[in-house]
């Protein structure tokens, strides 16, 4: 990381000196995350064995970023350091110290040019989108040439081309892109409504060495989409299609045992106006992986993901409502009778009241209450295992089931310093389409918390939950307490402790105990305790982390 660190302060030595003399903007940051992992002996694997103490115990992900900017013109250029090694289960091509990404970038209000690597995003993403999330370890940004370009005020351009960044290299593949966005408010200069019209292309272009192919190089992606509202109202739909390509249903295995189109319907509608919200959301896909290489199918890290598909569930904050977290079933699998699969169909329905203050439910300062539910099917239709494998899916058509939840939340205010919520919330959980394992989760979880503000600034929040499950590692109960001191300092302690496990050396307490302190744009927290196993989800994406114990510390500044 010194290397990188003294590339990039010596690059811009020239460039502060001109940004103090020319108003220009200079502006960076720098997030390191820490762990020193410890032999826990009491973590033990379903066999009573320990569960494995890591090579280097030491590990960081570190990030230090610097952009600049002079009129029309900005630059910038990250550097990362991971040592002795990344976190546990972070892409192992995250292994060294080096410059990772840069851009340069020109821009007006006709024209917008990157040259360099850059993040984009097409639509809803469901054909392309390059981000970075540093707590899923990913960065998939593409390493070429982006335009954007404006001719009228209500037509918008985009035009892509560019390799995927994996690691600190870039893949072999090259992906092209076009996006056409129509605003007709701002062309027919609508009042009260918003309509917006787009269309996208996406081609992947990956040579592939096989002695016959019954699929072309490059893979074509098609989309469409419109988007209306009206006051308080709201509906929008986008259709994909992905054309022939070989599916790849085990990591690194690409022939031409099956090949077939792809397709992706989203609809999403909902009207919501102060006190009441309804929300409602479907979405069908099939054969829709998209990665630019074939291969990196059924990879553990999202590496070189193209496309954004989240799983469409409510984004629980509680502990235990997190342990059974449902993934989009994007892709094919034909294994067995028992479990095959070629997409998903389902959806998504939120509903908010607010009780005014003064009704009988309300009482004196009002009430909040908040449902979700959601379900998540399989495809239904004819499935072929044994050569030749095939499918035929029925379009609207349920299959087995995936996941189905439902949660209902209240929130009370009591008076100026007393807050309470109380929910409810019951799962289905299919580990044997879903993982690919075995065994169907029932699930119910209730929980209660409680917000005590001595000030406007510290205040102490309790929080206890439990889980009733009929499978795997059964019940569980969790308990948690925030104190912030002031607007600098924060502390806290959490116990997850799976009581009802069968297996008893595994009734573990994963206890965690830690504190933060916050000053302008910088923050360092500092933790010890033990890891869940199981799935971290940030946005409805996720990545699997193995159970650990040790000593964390995090830092995050900005300038």
């Amino acid at each position: 990381m010194k290397k990188v660190v003294r590339l990039i302060c010596l690059s811009l030595l020239p460039v502060l000196s001109f940004s103090q003399q020319n108003n220009s903007v200079f502006s960076g940051g720098f997030e390191s995350n820490a762990q020193w992992y410890l032999n826990d002996k009491g973590l033990k694997d379903e066999f009573n064995n320990p569960t494995s103490h890591p090579e280097d115990p030491l590990r960081s992900n570190n990030y230090l970023f610097v952009n600049y900017a002079y009129k029309n013109w900005s630059f910038g250029i990250q550097g990362e350091s991971y040592v002795q090694n990344a976190l546990l289960n972070m892409n192992p091509k995250y292994n060294e110290t080096n410059v990772a990404t840069y851009f340069a970038r020109y821009k007006t209000e006709k024209i917008d040019i990157t040259a360099g690597y850059y993040y984009e995003q097409f639509g809803s993403g469901l054909l392309l989108r390059s981000w970075e999330d540093r707590a899923l370890g990913i960065n998939n940004a593409l390493r070429g040439v982006r335009i954007i370009f404006k001719p009228l005020d209500f037509i918008t351009l985009k035009s892509v081309y560019g390799q995927q960044r994996t690691g600190f290299d870039v893949t072999d593949s090259k992906i092209y892109g076009l996006d056409l966005e129509f605003d007709l408010k701002t062309a027919f200069k609508f009042q009260t409504s918003d309509l917006t019209v787009g269309f996208s292309y996406v081609g992947r272009d990956e040579e592939v060495d096989l002695p016959v192919q019954d699929f072309e190089d490059l893979t074509n992606a098609f989309a469409g989409r419109v988007s209306f509202s009206h006051n308080a109202f709201y509906i929008s739909s986008e259709m994909n299609y992905k054309a022939k390509d070989a599916v790849v249903q085990v990591n690194n295995q690409v022939n031409n045992r099956l090949v077939k189109q792809g397709s992706a319907l989203l609809l999403n509608t909902g009207y919501s106006k102060k006190g009441f919200g309804i929300d409602a959301t479907f979405r069908r896909l099939e054969n829709m992986s998209f990665f630019s290489e074939r291969g990196a199918k059924g990879n553990d890290f999202n590496d070189r993901l193209m496309n954004f598909i989240p799983s469409l569930t409510k984004q629980q904050h509680y502990n235990l409502a997190n342990i059974y977290v449902y993934q989009a079933q994007p892709g094919v699998f034909l294994a067995d009778e028992d479990l095959v699969k070629a997409g998903e169909i389902g959806g998504q329905l939120d509903l908010f009241y607010d009780f005014k203050k003064g009704t009988a439910l309300g009482g004196k300062n009002g009430m909040k209450i908040a449902l979700n539910m959601s379900s998540w099917n399989a495809l239904s239709g004819t499935f072929y295992i044994f050569n030749p494998q095939d499918y035929q899916t029925d379009f609207f058509s349920f299959g087995k089931r995936y996941y189905t939840d439902f949660n209902v939340e209240v929130t009370k205010k009591w008076n100026n310093k007393w807050q309470s919520a109380f929910s409810y919330i019951n799962q289905y959980y299919n580990k044997q389409m879903v993982e690919g394992t075995d065994g169907v989760v029932y699930s119910d979880i209730v929980a209660a918390e409680a917000t005590y503000k001595f000030t406007a600034t510290k205040s102490i929040r309790v929080v206890g939950e439990h889980m009733w499950a009929n499978y795997e590692k059964k019940n569980w109960a969790s308990a948690t307490v925030e104190f912030n001191l002031n607007s600098k300092f924060s502390f806290y302690a959490v116990d997850l402790y799976n009581y009802g496990n069968e297996l008893e050396y595994q009734r573990n307490h994963y206890y965690n105990f830690g504190g933060s302190f916050r000053k302008k744009a910088t923050r360092i927290a500092l933790s010890y305790g033990r890891q869940r196993g199981g799935l971290v989800c940030v946005g409805g994406v996720c990545r699997n982390v193995p159970e650990s114990s040790g000593i964390s510390l995090s830092l995050n500044t900005s300038f």
